[in-house]
């Protein structure tokens, strides 16, 4: 597993040059909206956006994508149109919301179990899919086996799985559920293509030659480190009650945005197998701080910025905090 971070000028965060409009549009509904009753009008998604500098034609494209994604419906056919969460959206995005907040609130529970892939296809292997192909290139690419090998590990990675050998990967736990059929999915009509999904423990866990060494768990302590030195000054700003309304908005979408990855990339090992000291939890705290005491103020500013377009924010628009059993709760509701 490798990990990547961006460099990022540490102190109060701003709009960034060129956001994921989508991606934007996609947290704020999941933080300060929950319910599928509320009729956003587009042009307050417009002027919501237009907070983080997305220009309108973006924010529009943006509400497209998510309506195609089924994260939002049209209501009606009048103009501007007015869309609602569906009650799908809102139930993912609660469930993501407890997975973000509640990501490192406890030590896992540990029993020591692994589960372990090993494959093999033959560089000459082809599905019968792939004797179908046309042109060169992509017959090339079937009758070397890449196509399959390549599709095995981006499922194996997006199931947690980090490579120990060539062709033997890992994840912590004992469900091989979704990776048995993922291999079944996959390999299944590559001729030559086998594979293993075995339950096992190591003689040596820890050291040089256990499990940990799979990840890149220096570059996981450097993007915490990192993290934690982009928002130390805004802390401090929030603990001196430097943030108003307008910059907790942007602020607080942008410590979310940061953090959300770590449950994606963070394969939640036991501490015996972590390096110490591990920067997890002071990450995790810096978060939480700042996504509490902003809360309120961000929630202001959208309901300011959205009621010219939308006279009925106030009574829709809400957010979300961690609760004392760390996962999300509408804040002063019914959670």
């Amino acid at each position: 597993m490798s990990v990547h971070v961006p460099p990022d000028d540490a102190g109060a965060p701003r709009a960034q040059a060129g956001p994921n409009p989508q991606h934007l549009l996609a947290t704020l509904l999941g933080e300060y909206l929950d319910s599928s009753e509320a009729g956003l009008p587009s042009t307050a998604v417009v002027a919501m956006l237009g907070e983080f500098g997305i220009s309108e034609s973006s924010a529009r494209a943006a509400l497209s994508r998510l309506t195609k994604r089924g994260l939002i419906a049209v209501r009606g056919s009048g103009r501007p149109p007015v869309y609602h969460l569906t009650p799908q959206a809102i139930a993912r995005h609660r469930s993501r919301m407890d997975h973000f907040l509640g990501f490192g609130a406890h030590p896992p529970r540990w029993t020591g179990d692994w589960v372990t892939v090993s494959f093999s296809i033959p560089q000459s292997g082809q599905g019968q899919s792939g004797q179908a192909q046309s042109g060169q290139a992509q017959s090339g690419q079937a009758q070397s086996g890449q196509a399959p090998r390549h599709a095995v590990r981006k499922a194996l990675g997006s199931l947690g799985f980090a490579r120990l050998y060539d062709s033997v990967w890992i994840r912590p736990g004992s469900d091989a559920g979704p990776v048995t059929q993922a291999l079944h999915d996959i390999l299944d009509e590559v001729d030559g293509g086998r594979w293993s999904v075995m339950h096992t423990r190591f003689d040596e866990e820890t050291g040089p030659h256990g499990p940990a060494a799979a990840y890149d768990l220096a570059g996981l302590a450097a993007a915490y480190e990192a993290f934690i030195a982009q928002y130390s000054d805004l802390r401090v700003a929030v603990r001196d009650g430097q943030i108003d309304a307008s910059r907790a908005l942007v602020a607080r979408a942008s410590v979310m945005d940061s953090w959300r990855r770590f449950p994606d990339i963070d394969p939640n090992l036991p501490e015996h197998l972590l390096p110490a000291p591990w920067p997890r939890q002071a990450a995790r705290d810096l978060m939480l701080e700042i996504h509490s005491a902003l809360g309120s103020l961000a929630e202001a500013r959208l309901i300011q910025v959205a009621t010219p377009y939308w006279p009925d924010a106030a009574s829709w628009i809400t957010h979300f905090h961690a609760s004392e059993n760390f996962v999300s709760a509408r804040a002063g509701g019914d959670g």
